[in-house]
């Protein structure tokens, strides 16, 4: 079970079968979608195989996924977590979209900093990196706000929407 977590304004929780409008709404937004790095679904099966792909990486202790939800209502507004979770090498990437009704708001960099918190003293990481397409401005920002720092650029490294994009690759290092 994904653990809850809590910030002023957030409650990042484990994500439901019956949370599948509100995951379809967001990965089916193409603006949401714009920087993902994958397509916007066009189905609500895709959503269901989304929540049954966070399931089964949290169980083989692959990644970690939270719905992310404003406190006091019952819609997820995105979701935020770990991928590529290697225990045995203490490192993970973290991922995330909210969607764009959301944005601007300082979402991103409340929920970010809690989950590296948590990713730091809970799942004893040493190290947490991000991938972001060159062009996504905002998670640039949000990323360099949070304490991580760009490591460089890795080239084609995305397909999306019929074409390669390249990516900066951030870290941020557990200090303590």
């Amino acid at each position: 079970m994904v653990p809850t977590l809590e910030t002023q304004r957030l409650l990042l929780r484990e994500i439901r079968p019956e949370d599948i409008d509100s995951i379809y709404d967001c990965f089916s937004n193409a603006e949401a979608m714009k920087y993902y790095g994958q397509d916007p679904f066009t189905d609500k099966a895709q959503a269901i195989n989304l929540i049954n792909h966070f399931t089964s990486i949290h169980q083989e202790q692959k990644g970690m996924r939270w719905g992310i939800q404003l406190i006091g209502q019952d819609k997820l507004i995105g979701t935020i977590g770990f991928n590529l979770w290697t225990p045995k090498y203490r490192r993970a990437e973290i991922g995330y979209e909210i969607h764009p009704d959301f944005w601007g708001q300082g979402y991103a960099t409340e929920i970010i900093s809690e989950v590296i918190q948590y990713g730091f003293r809970e799942l004893q990481l040493a190290r947490i990196g991000a991938v972001v397409l060159m062009d996504n401005e905002a998670s640039h920002k949000v990323l360099k706000k949070s304490g991580f720092e760009q490591e460089g650029i890795l080239r084609n490294y995305i397909y999306q929407n019929g074409r390669s994009h390249d990516t900066c690759v951030y870290s941020i290092l557990n200090t303590n």
